[in-house]
C-alpha cells in the first residue's frame, strides 16, 4: 500500500540515509539535530514517523541504532518500492491553476506501478468520487500526451488548469466528463486541452496530510 512522506520526512530520511552511508553507523541524536537545525525532540518525532512508515528500524531508543529499511536502498526479491514524487495539485472539481512545485512523495509498489517517470497530483474536489478519487486523494499517473476514450486522465486546460477528468474525443471537440452527477460534462476545444497524464491509482490514507 503506497504512503505519503511530507517534505521535511524526506529530508530526514535523506540526511539518514548519507549519514550512514558515510560513516556505516547512524548519528547520535545530537548531531542528527545539529545538522538538521532542529531540536533533538523534533528528530525522535521524525524517527519514530518513518518507522512507523517501514522506512527505518530502531534497534534501541537512541538513533545511532537506526537500521534503514527503506526498500530503495535496501532491495530484496520480494520488495520493488518506488518513491514517487507529488508535483503539485490538480482538482477534481472546477479546474485549478496547475501548481508544479515539488510536494512530497509517495512510497509505491513497483510490481503495481511500473510505468516510467511516475508522479502523484493532489485532488482537491469530488467530482470523480463515483470511481473512488475524493478530495485530498493523491492520484498516481503515468506521464501521456495522449488518450483514449474512456479513460481517466490529468489534462492541462488552456496551458493554466489542471483537472482530472474521463476523456472522449468528439468530433469537433473533446469532452472531459466527470463522475459525480452533480458536475456537468466539460466541452473544448481541441487546442484547449493538453493531456498530462493517465491515472493509474489512487493514494488516501492517514499519512496523506504528512
Amino acid at each position: 500500500m503506497p504512503f505519503y512522506l511530507t517534505l521535511k520526512q524526506e529530508r530526514v530520511l535523506e540526511y539518514f540515509e548519507q549519514a550512514i552511508k558515510r560513516k556505516n553507523r547512524a548519528p547520535s541524536l545530537r548531531q542528527a539535530a545539529a545538522d538538521l537545525g532542529i531540536s533533538h525532540t523534533a528528530v525522535a518525532q521524525f524517527i519514530q514517523a518513518l518507522e512507523s512508515k517501514g522506512l527505518l528500524k530502531r534497534s534501541d531508543r537512541y538513533s545511532r541504532g537506526i537500521e534503514l529499511m527503506y526498500p530503495d536502498r535496501m532491495p530484496s526479491v520480494d520488495d520493488n518500492w518506488r518513491k514517487v514524487p507529488i508535483v503539485g495539485r490538480i482538482t477534481a472539481g472546477l479546474p485549478l491553476f496547475a501548481q508544479p512545485e515539488w510536494d512530497g512523495t509517495v512510497i509505491v509498489d513497483g510490481n503495481i506501478y511500473q510505468a516510467q517517470n511516475l508522479f502523484g497530483l493532489r485532488v482537491k474536489g469530488d467530482s470523480m468520487k463515483n470511481v473512488g478519487i475524493l478530495d485530498k486523494d493523491i492520484v498516481i499517473c503515468e506521464p501521456r500526451q495522449y488518450a483514449r476514450d474512456g479513460e481517466i486522465i490529468v489534462a492541462l486546460i488552456n496551458s493554466e488548469e489542471a483537472t482530472v477528468k474521463r476523456f472522449f474525443l468528439k468530433k469537433d471537440h473533446i469532452e472531459l466528463r466527470p463522475e459525480n452527477k452533480a458536475f456537468k460534462t466539460l466541452k473544448y476545444g481541441f487546442g484547449e486541452v493538453m493531456i498530462q497524464g493517465k491515472v493509474a491509482g489512487v493514494h488516501r490514507g492517514p499519512d496523506r496530510f504528512g
